[in-house]
């Protein structure tokens, strides 16, 4: 097929035939945006093989199949690098009889021998990076009100809060429980949490109203597979965390794009310098309380008349599980965390998350 025969359909759309020439392909999609590949029948297998030679090419656009194809068909399209299918018939386009009548769209699979994110997530992260920049920027100082509220804006019911329900957390689902009531609360039941932590989550459900709360645990088999006589913390706590909180709440945040957090500029090492909103490589992280000062936080308390943690009279500035967590001198600090390791989080704010992840080639922004 000459490259003049290439149909374009519209500026940054290239339709190609399935049995066009690879290298003629390769020429006419530079600078497209979107890819249709055209099958003239089902049992025409020529667009497979152009579409896997177009990934291979370097190409990172949309790819779409269009033709009388077959619904059998569509997983292994999807495979070969496709994002999207359009199943055509005589009397018009093909439904999807599992979603209510919509077209067949692209959806991950895990199970793929390729690895390779599609087109269409990458530009949903460089979509979603884009926009925790910019309201980083809009609301760079801003007070928890006013960032909270920008958030429920954007992110809507796609927004969830992540509450450890310790020495400093009342203060985030009081302002949660003002400003977006609806909003689910994360909280991670690790097993390992002090029983005063367990008593304070259930007094502040009650005090605050809070109605949607989420429990999450760890996987009892994994649980008992790698940490059968529970000192995993002494062997290994990144391990212990791993398993205890990164994974389950890895396992919950498919339904949200963003999280609201606790943490604060003062609470020093690596979130010395947090924005009021960023992006981790996977989702978007709202802090609400970045900017304020512990003077701040004890002010509020006292104005909102919130009950403080059993524990905070005892010198606990931060309250985790009870292996990992030790007393401290100074307020609003995290020092009495992991006292004796070479290490300042858990995990589920690991700052480096979006780095191992692209060098892995999990996530490639565009």
């Amino acid at each position: 097929m000459a490259l003049d025969a290439l149909r374009r359909i519209e500026p940054a759309t290239v339709e190609l035939p399935g049995d066009a020439v690879p290298s003629e392909a390769e020429r006419a999609v530079e600078g497209a945006d979107r890819v249709v590949i055209r099958f003239p029948t089902f049992k025409d297998g020529r667009g497979f093989s152009l579409a896997a030679l177009l990934r291979r090419s370097g190409y990172e656009g949309e790819l779409r199949a269009v033709g009388p194809l077959l619904p059998d068909q569509v997983d292994d399209l999807l495979r070969m690098g496709f994002d999207a299918v359009d199943i055509e018939r005589p009397d018009g386009p093909a439904r999807n009889r599992n979603t209510g009548g919509a077209p067949y769209i692209y959806q991950p699979d895990p199970g793929a021998v390729t690895a390779r994110p599609t087109a269409l997530h990458l530009r949903a992260l460089a979509a979603r990076k884009a926009t925790a920049e910019a309201l980083a920027r809009e609301l760079d100082g801003a007070t928890p009100e006013a960032i909270l509220i920008r958030a429920a804006q954007v992110y809507g019911g796609r927004m969830a809060m992540l509450s450890s329900f310790g020495a400093e957390a009342a203060l985030g689902l009081a302002l949660v429980a003002e400003i977006a009531s609806d909003t689910p609360i994360l909280f991670l039941d690790t097993g390992m949490h002090f029983p005063q932590t367990l008593s304070y989550r259930d007094r502040l459900v009650k005090h605050l109203g809070l109605s949607n709360l989420h429990v999450l645990k760890p996987d009892e088999d994994e649980v008992r597979a790698e940490d059968p006589d529970g000192k995993l913390h002494d062997r290994d706590g990144l391990a212990c965390c791993d398993l205890r909180k990164v994974r389950p709440l890895g396992r919950a945040l498919d339904p949200f794009d963003a999280l609201i957090t606790g943490r604060k500029r003062y609470h020093g090492g690596e979130r010395g310098d947090i924005p009021a909103v960023e992006f981790d490589g996977e989702r978007v992280k709202i802090n609400p309380f970045a900017f304020l000062s512990p003077q701040d936080v004890a002010n509020r308390y006292k104005a909102l008349d919130l009950p403080q943690h059993p524990l905070a009279e005892d010198g606990y500035a931060s309250i985790g599980c009870w292996p990992c967590t030790a007393p401290s001198d100074e307020p609003g600090s995290r020092e009495g965390r992991w006292a004796g390791q070479d290490r300042e989080e858990c995990g589920i704010f690991d700052p480096v998350r979006a780095e191992r992840a692209k060098r892995a080639g999990a996530i490639r922004l565009i």
